[in-house]
C-alpha cells in the first residue's frame, strides 16, 4: 500500500495531427521518495475523447527512468490492451522503487482520425499480495485538425 501515492501523471506527445501514424504517447509517474511502495504497474482508461477505435501496438511499449527526450535506463513493462473498456494495464516485473520518476511509451498505430481532447485517467498499483490501486489523476491529450490544407 502507498502510504504517499502518485497524485500526478503528465502525458505527452509530440504528434498530435489527426490520423499521424505511429505517434508515441508518453506516461509519465513521479513515485515520491516516501511512498511506502514500489510501483507494480498502472492503468490508463479512455474516459473521453471522439474517436474510440484507434487500436495500440502493444509489442512497441516501453519503459525507462526519467522524461521524455531525458530518457534514463529502460525498465521492463508488460502491457495488454482491452478495446471494449479503452483500458490499458501496464505492469512492472522489477517494481519501480520510491523516489524514482518513470515514463511508459504507447504506440497506437494512428492518431485519433477526430479532432478532440481525449482523457485518460490514470490508477497506480503498489507492489504487494492484494494492491489497492490509487487514482492518481487524468491526463490530457489534445488531438488537432491537419491546418495544412
Amino acid at each position: 500500500m502507498f502510504v504517499k501515492a502518485p497524485w500526478q501523471v503528465d502525458l505527452v506527445s509530440y504528434n498530435t495531427t489527426v490520423g499521424q501514424p505511429l505517434p508515441e504517447y508518453y506516461f509519465t509517474l513521479n513515485l515520491d521518495p516516501e511512498a511506502g511502495a514500489s510501483l507494480a504497474g498502472f492503468t490508463f482508461q479512455q474516459i473521453r475523447g471522439a474517436d474510440r477505435q484507434f487500436p495500440f501496438l502493444l509489442e512497441r511499449t516501453r519503459a525507462f527512468l526519467g522524461r521524455p527526450r531525458r530518457e534514463g535506463r529502460p525498465v521492463p513493462v508488460q502491457a495488454r490492451f482491452n478495446n471494449d473498456t479503452r483500458t490499458m494495464t501496464l505492469e512492472f516485473p522489477e517494481p519501480i522503487p520510491p523516489g524514482s520518476t518513470v515514463t511508459v511509451s504507447v504506440v497506437p498505430w494512428t492518431n485519433p482520425i477526430q479532432s478532440d481532447t481525449y482523457l485518460f485517467q490514470v490508477v497506480a498499483f503498489p507492489a504487494g499480495a492484494d494492491p489497492l490501486g490509487s487514482p492518481v489523476g487524468v491526463g490530457t491529450l489534445r488531438i488537432y485538425e491537419n491546418t495544412y490544407w
